[in-house]
Parts: structure tokens; C-alpha cells; sequence
């Protein structure tokens, strides 16, 4: 079975290679130089800071085989060619809470990208899902554990 493609904008993609650098270069080197300096204590069976600096080093390699395996499978969406004509990962999206009448603002982001505190939702999402492929003027129903929500499509942007 072939993995799962990771969609990721620019930005997404260069957040994660540079996420990479960071912990390669600078943390494996950190938490290296914690662990030395815990074995030079002595007794290593009672030592917490020897078992904190293992666990943050398990912790670091463990994300860097993550990021390696996201990058491996990436697929870069080119946030200049998208058609704006309609909703696609990479575009920012203005919508209507139809109920509240309450302007939303979304940015379609793959999966590996998404934040709800910047308004980034994944494409893979409830309200991503119903949204991709829809043009300004349509309207969405979410299905929800809550009720159906309806939106309704505004504007349809490209990010930069």
C-alpha cells in the first residue's frame, strides 16, 4: 500500500526543514553534552537528570524520524498557481456561519500544517473536506456531533 502524500504550502514545508536543521544540529548536540555531564555524576541507576537527558533524546529522535517521514512523502502546493476560482489546499478562505451570522476566515492547509489558533484548518478536516472544490457564493453543511452548521463561501484569496 502506497503511504499517505503529505500536502504542505511553502511555508508549511520550510517551517518543518528548518524545525529538522534545528533539532539535528542544535538539540541532538544539547541534549548530548546533558547527557555526558549526568554520567560524569557517577551512579547512573539514581541519576533523574541521566533519565531526563535520555528521555529528551528519545523524544528528538523520535520527531526527527516523524519530520523525515512527512518530508519523504510531501507534496508541495504552489500557493501562486492555485485557481482561485474555487477552494484548494493553499488558499485562504472567507465564509458565513449562517446561523450566527459571523464572518469566518479559514487558510486550507494540509494536514500536517494545521493550527486552529492561526485559523489553519486541514483539508482532511470536516469543515476542509466540505469546502474543497466550492466557488464564492456556495454553501456548505458541516456535519457536526452538535447539529448540521451551513456556510456560505465569500471570498475565496490566494495567501501572499
Amino acid at each position: 500500500m502506497a503511504e499517505k502524500k503529505n500536502i504542505l504550502t511553502y511555508a508549511g514545508l520550510r517551517k518543518l526543514e528548518d524545525e529538522l536543521q534545528e533539532l539535528k544540529v542544535v538539540k541532538r548536540k544539547e541534549v548530548a553534552e546533558k547527557i555526558k555531564e549526568a554520567r560524569e555524576q557517577g551512579d547512573l541507576s539514581e541519576n533523574a537528570e541521566y533519565d531526563a537527558a535520555k528521555d529528551e533524546q528519545r523524544d528528538i529522535e523520535a520527531r526527527i524520524e516523524e519530520i523525515e517521514k512527512i518530508l519523504k512523502n510531501a507534496e508541495v502546493v504552489d500557493e501562486d498557481e492555485i485557481d482561485i476560482k474555487k477552494v484548494n489546499v493553499g488558499c485562504k478562505v472567507k465564509v458565513l456561519d449562517m446561523e450566527y451570522e459571523d464572518e469566518l476566515e479559514f487558510r486550507i492547509v494540509g494536514s500536517t500544517e494545521t493550527n486552529s489558533l492561526e485559523h489553519k484548518i486541514s483539508s482532511e478536516s470536516p469543515v476542509g473536506r466540505e469546502l474543497i472544490g466550492k466557488k464564492t457564493g456556495d454553501i456548505v453543511t458541516v456535519e457536526t456531533v452538535d447539529g448540521d452548521i451551513k456556510y456560505k463561501v465569500l471570498d475565496i484569496q490566494r495567501v501572499n
